[in-house]
């Protein structure tokens, strides 16, 4: 799908040179980012094996988009299957409830240890299954009919794998210099799906009436629907701390990862029945902001998952930002990050793409989009760029899961729109495992395809930890301008390892500033190695 604007990128890469903004520094600090500079110019000239070496160790910050589920690879899953006793369907290529009695059912075990060829070659197949690995669209079979498929295959592992996922989550993330993590994951939820059900839905709520959503709302948490809210918090308590067990956090032995902050945004199932939308997103809310109450640093906000361009997704769209629209008026303190605009032109009739961003802000109270990708088709897209720059809305950039679900890539993406709008953008994974890659992948993607300066890179690591749900002030001055220290912190060089006392204790008060000074101190170390 080719437009005229999207073919402006000679503009939009001239922009994005004047954009990137630089924050003062000592004579040798800056030195040291020329030299830097110079390193990744000669990586990009040499080509993608020579920057992905180089941008393995650049400080990424943040990623902010990351399905825990869609994070881990597949033989993780194989492996906990075998220590499940679980089976394999040969026929369906996913896993099944033992006893592996069935014709065409073999146990997931014999897939962990020495193999011979045909269990080789379904270890294989089960991998392809399990990912986008070899994925080559058929008749009647896309991109997007594979990746979400994935899900579904590897159901039925064990709750107790949850810390392991998180291990390798993080294991991966600090491979590559990065700090920060907000893992998308749903917790229990059957207990408000449930009363969700006794309680039905109304023609007043159809209408999306305020009254009749307060009068819903204090219908569930009568119903007990509050009860769940200690079971979700210890869902990912649980994770947590077993995630630190296997690190060996806190020891002599502790690992690298355990230098990677994780959160947990809460996923809302957006493809269920209107009433149990309703219910699973205030038991969200609720336990967000209980978690934010207790200062527990687990649940920072919330998101809707599953495809946007499913029946009921696209039926209700509306409806369920209204729903967001009043929640957010009872719990504004609860931040919110929105799948939105993940389309594109025949996958939705056209008139579906013409107002699932502008409501995710508008209505959603969406402080981040994720996608975002049929920007373009917005009803006056220029208008809405302007106003998610306004309102320093953030999108979380997702380069190979769009080109896996949707055939968007190069040219025909909105990546450089945004940034020429200067909307925020971050780059973020999405689902590695199923997509088989990680965040230096998107970096070097990114960096490939629209040749972007290392000034450029730098702003995008920063913007990631910029908008993350971490609680506390900015240490920028002003909000995406990353030119100028906030006053606490004014006179002091950047990621210093020993800051002035005032500015020690404004780290220590806020989450987001002191992981905003060490994104800081990892830029200075690597620049000093070059």
């Amino acid at each position: 799908m080719k437009r005229p604007l999207y073919a402006s990128i000679c503009l939009a890469l001239a922009f994005a040179a004047a954009y990137a903004q630089k924050p003062a520094t000592h004579p040798a600090r800056a030195e040291a980012e020329s030299r830097a500079a110079r390193a990744y110019e000669t990586a990009q000239r040499q080509g993608p094996t020579a920057l992905r070496i180089f941008l393995a160790e650049f400080p990424k910050g943040a990623d902010l988009h990351v399905h825990l589920s869609g994070a881990v690879y597949a033989e993780t899953f194989i492996r906990e299957a075998g220590e499940d006793g679980l089976c394999v369907d040969t026929a369906a290529l996913s896993f099944a409830k033992p006893p592996c009695t069935e014709p065409l059912t073999t146990p997931a075990k014999e897939l962990s240890g020495a193999m011979d060829a045909a269990h080789q070659a379904l270890y294989d197949r089960l991998v392809d299954a399990f990912s986008m690995r070899s994925f080559v669209p058929t008749t009647g079979w896309s991109g997007h009919d594979q990746f979400f498929s994935t899900f579904a295959r590897y159901g039925g592992l064990n709750k107790s794998h949850t810390a392991e996922w998180v291990d390798e989550v993080a294991n991966r993330a600090a491979t590559q210099n990065q700090q920060y993590l907000e893992l998308m994951q749903t917790p229990p939820f059957a207990h408000a799906a449930e009363i969700a059900r006794e309680i039905g839905w109304s023609p007043a709520l159809e209408q999306a009436d305020r009254a009749a959503f307060a009068e819903l709302r204090q219908q569930l948490l009568d119903k007990k629907l509050r009860d769940e809210v200690a079971a979700d918090r210890a869902d990912a308590s649980a994770a947590e701390q077993g995630r630190k067990q296997l690190e060996d956090c806190g020891s002599a032995q502790a690992a690298p990862a355990c230098q990677v902050q994780t959160r947990y945004l809460y996923q809302i199932l957006r493809g269920n029945p209107p009433e149990q939308v309703f219910a699973q997103t205030l038991l969200g809310f609720e336990t967000v902001a209980a978690s934010l109450d207790a200062h527990d640093d687990l649940w920072v906000g919330i998101n809707f998952v599953q495809p946007e361009d499913g029946y009921i997704s696209m039926r209700d769209y509306t409806l369920q930002m209204k729903m967001l629209n009043y929640l957010h008026s009872v719990y504004p303190q609860v931040s919110i990050s929105l799948h939105a605009g993940e389309l594109a032109l025949g996958l939705t009739p056209p008139e579906g793409l013409r107002f699932h961003i502008r409501q995710a802000v508008e209505l959603g109270h969406a402080a981040r989009i994720g996608h975002g990708v049929d920007v373009m088709d917005e009803d006056d897209a220029a208008s809405l760029l302007k106003e998610m720059a306004q309102k320093h809305v953030m999108v979380e950039i997702n380069l190979s899961s769009n080109e896996g679900i949707l055939g968007v890539k190069g040219g025909d993406h909105p990546f450089l729109l945004y940034r020429t709008a200067k909307v925020p953008v971050a780059l973020s994974t999405d689902d590695e495992g199923v997509s088989r890659i990680d965040l230096t992948h998107e970096y070097v993607r990114a960096a490939e395809e629209y040749r972007l300066s290392y000034a450029d890179l730098k702003q995008m690591a920063r913007t990631g930890i910029e908008h993350s749900f971490l609680p506390g002030a900015s240490l920028w001055a002003r909000t995406d301008e990353f030119d100028e220290q906030a006053q606490e912190c004014k006179e002091q060089t950047l990621g210093d390892e020993k800051p002035a006392a005032e500015c020690k204790k404004f780290l220590q008060r806020s989450e987001k500033a002191a992981a905003q000074w060490e994104l800081e101190r990892r830029f200075r170390v690597f620049e000093a190695k070059q």
